[in-house]
């Protein structure tokens, strides 16, 4: 049964991913890696908030198998803070899955995923979230603003798509391609936020300062934006090279990510089965 047909009929059951017998002996070493990986990247985003129930995805390209391109995304029904290795599904450019799962996917995140996987080879990772301050940033004209130095970290690397309504449009990717070009941030209007990297790591790390510039943007324009100061695109240019460094594969995923997977380890294990 395919999701629209499930979704219409309701017969479908998810099962709770702890009850699923590990796929580890069943994938290559790099796939259980990569699976790991994203299983912890979708706890990390509920660690931090950036939630909303089951409906976004987060996905990673796998190694080319006999060059067939493929992904894994996430199971539709299953929480973010209960992803595990096993439970992720793994799908072809086409949305088809390529592996035994009781599981489906949700169309809209095919979509937007497999438009950014099939035209952009550097993204070994692609994170959307729908967070209310992303989302409350997304629909204003301006967009993001240089407010703040979490803004001007990512700002001249942020691209902008408009709404189409619930990404159920194949026709859309395109579009979603054109519009984010080689950029690495992507404002989804009236919608969300996405980030591509070459890794969950650094995905994530553009994330969290993307997302940080949206919540302090919506929090300073509490005061009114008479009283706010936006520094000029010369200085956004100079940060952005300062800190380009963090974003380098080796250096901010090296930097940041052993210390968010102890993190993980302390407050919800159980990602890696």
């Amino acid at each position: 049964m395919n999701t629209q047909s499930a979704l219409r009929s309701g017969g479908f059951d998810i099962p709770d991913p702890v009850s699923l017998p590990s796929v580890k002996d069943q994938v290559s070493g790099a796939e259980w890696d990569l699976r790991c990986q994203l299983a912890a990247t979708y706890r990390l985003c509920a660690l931090h908030g950036w939630t909303d129930l089951v409906f976004t995805h987060i996905s990673a390209r796998l190694p080319d198998e006999e060059g067939q391109e493929r992904f894994l995304i996430n199971p539709y029904g299953v929480m973010f803070d209960e992803m595990t290795a096993s439970c992720l599904v793994k799908i072809d450019l086409e949305g088809n899955i390529c592996s035994e799962t009781p599981y489906f996917i949700n169309p809209a995140g095919f979509t937007i995923h497999s438009a950014i996987h099939a035209a952009r080879h550097d993204a070994g990772c692609v994170i959307h979230v729908h967070t209310p301050y992303g989302v409350a940033v997304s629909v204003q004209n301006d967009g993001l603003r240089r407010y703040t130095q979490f803004a001007m970290t990512v700002c001249n690397d942020l691209a902008y798509h408009d709404y189409e309504g619930i990404a159920l449009n194949l026709d859309e990717r395109e579009r979603i391609v054109h519009d984010i070009g080689d950029k690495s941030l992507l404002m989804l209007r009236n919608h969300g936020t996405l980030t591509v990297g070459p890794n969950c790591g650094i995905a994530f790390l553009r994330m969290y300062f993307l997302e940080n510039a949206c919540k302090t943007q919506i929090l300073a324009q509490a005061a009114g934006n008479e009283n706010l100061h936006e520094e000029p695109q010369a200085m956004a240019d100079t940060v952005a090279g300062q800190a380009a460094g963090a974003f380098t594969p080796g250096m901010g995923d090296n930097l940041v990510w052993p210390g968010l997977m102890r993190k993980l380890a302390r407050q919800n294990p159980g990602h890696d089965r």
